[in-house]
């Protein structure tokens, strides 16, 4: 299947793309990437340097200029780094270009290159052009994608492991399991007189049983890496003016949220992203739970109730000035079922300050209390909980949606046993569960599901 892709993508084998690979802003350096067929040869019409970078050795950097063809002028001092399929990063010819990194000189190098004969790469297509030369599959190809858009150490080791093929390797050993029931099926199916299937229903429920509780596994650890990776959605909720505007800035580190005395300045819900310690935070500060007649204010508390429904954490800001009052007892009610963190805000306030069991004393104008919540909300969401070494951990959420797929189908395969359907049957089931892992890596899919992977990348990996 993967050569038929090949074949099908677009002229990937005849074109030599090129991208500026680094962000377009004014850097020290900035590197440009070609790859294809005719990369050193279309490298050489502009780089000039001691030798031509077509009889250099592979995997070696030259110091030379780039040299306008047309009008003679130098352009720029760089270093060429080459590099020769099909052992280079897409398993074609690859020549970067490091040069200085002023946004017009990257251009100006990037415009003559095409103009001696490259193309303009798409986003991501030096990855999908790894991934179609058989240089990783496509669970690894996302994996890129994960490491570059990675906000926290979690997310980071999560995007290396599956770059480095843990994920490959588990789902290809799931798979092996699956296959090796299906083939016993077909053999006997067609050979009955060598492969006896009598009480082989039973058997085949056995074995799957391991796999099936690997695919939960897996889709638990997933769930749990996706709210650490992607950030732990974190509703700041409590009576008006208890502070959870100041709250909100403190953590962000900016003045986003107004503060003033008004009771139900906040009417709407701010959100932003921050990291905390070794985790993530979507933060979000919500308008102060309480009855009112203001019709406006009435939707804000809507929208607060909304967060908290949605939230992977609440914060709940206490006024420690008031202690807790019957609106916050009914506000906490509405966090039932969620994880609440209880803060005794404004404790710079008070002289003997002093916390019920579980509460954390804080001040959100002094920042008094912050290690306590930080230690707090890690051991709640303990990313050390996956070790990386003995677990894998699933964040994307098209290879989750596909290890469901063949959970459902091994369940099917349960209930054909149950029913007493004949192995065809059992057989057609275990067949989409090794399809739906075979989708993972890449094996039997589409060209319209390569291009929807890909099109996320960011122009130049």
């Amino acid at each position: 299947m993967r050569k038929m892709l090949k074949d099908s993508s677009a002229n990937f084998k005849e074109t030599t793309i090129a991208a500026v690979s680094t962000g377009l802003t004014p850097a020290g350096i900035a590197v440009i990437r070609l790859s294809g067929p005719e990369a050193l040869s279309v490298a050489d019409r502009v780089f000039s340097g001691r030798k031509k970078l077509l009889s250099v050795r592979t995997h070696t950097v030259h110091y030379g200029k780039i040299v306008d063809p047309e009008s003679d002028q130098e352009i720029d001092e760089v270093l060429a780094t080459v590099m020769k399929g099909p052992h280079s990063y897409t398993g074609e010819d690859v020549v970067e270009f490091s040069c200085h990194g002023g946004l017009f000189t990257a251009r100006k190098i990037l415009s003559l290159l095409f103009s001696s004969g490259a193309v303009p790469a798409e986003p991501g297509e030096f990855t999908k052009r790894a991934f179609l030369n058989g240089r990783m599959d496509l669970s690894q190809a996302e994996a890129v994608m994960d490491i570059i858009g990675a906000e926290n150490e979690f997310a980071l080791r999560a995007g290396v492991s599956g770059l480095r093929g843990d994920i490959s390797q588990r789902i290809r050993g799931i798979r092996e399991e699956i296959l090796n029931e299906t083939a016993f099926i077909e053999a006997a199916l067609d050979d009955p007189e060598h492969y006896e299937l009598t009480g082989y229903a039973e058997r085949l429920g056995e074995a799957l049983q391991p796999v099936k509780e690997t695919l939960t596994e897996l889709l638990r650890v997933a769930d749990y890496g996706s709210i650490l990776a992607e950030g732990i959605r974190t509703v700041i909720a409590g009576r008006p003016n208890a502070g959870k505007s100041s709250l909100f800035n403190l953590l962000s580190g900016h003045e986003k949220a107004i503060v003033t005395e008004i009771p139900g300045t906040t009417r709407d819900v701010l959100e932003t992203h921050v990291s905390f310690g070794p985790l993530s935070l979507i933060l979000m500060d919500t308008a102060g739970l309480r009855e009112t007649g203001d019709r406006v204010e009435r939707i804000g508390v809507q929208r607060a109730k909304d967060a908290i429904e949605a939230a992977d954490l609440v914060l709940y800001v206490l006024d420690g000035t008031e202690g807790v009052t019957e609106e916050d007892r009914k506000a906490l009610s509405e966090c039932a079922g969620k994880p609440v963190i209880v803060l005794r805000n404004k404790t710079d306030l008070m002289e003997n300050a002093s916390a019920e069991d579980g509460e954390i004393l804080f001040s959100a104008r002094t920042g008094f209390g912050m290690k306590a919540l930080e230690e707090r909300i890690n051991a709640l969401f303990d990313a050390k909980k996956l070790t990386f070494n003995d677990e894998v951990v699933i964040t994307n959420e098209r290879q989750k949606a596909l290890l469901r797929k063949a959970l459902r189908s091994l369940e099917l395969v349960d209930q054909g046993i149950a029913a007493a359907l004949s192995e065809e049957f059992l057989a057609s089931d275990l067949t989409d569960a090794y399809a739906a892992l075979s989708e993972i890596l890449g094996e039997a899919v589409s060209d319209d599901v390569i291009d929807r992977v890909f099109e996320r990348f960011c122009m130049g990996k």
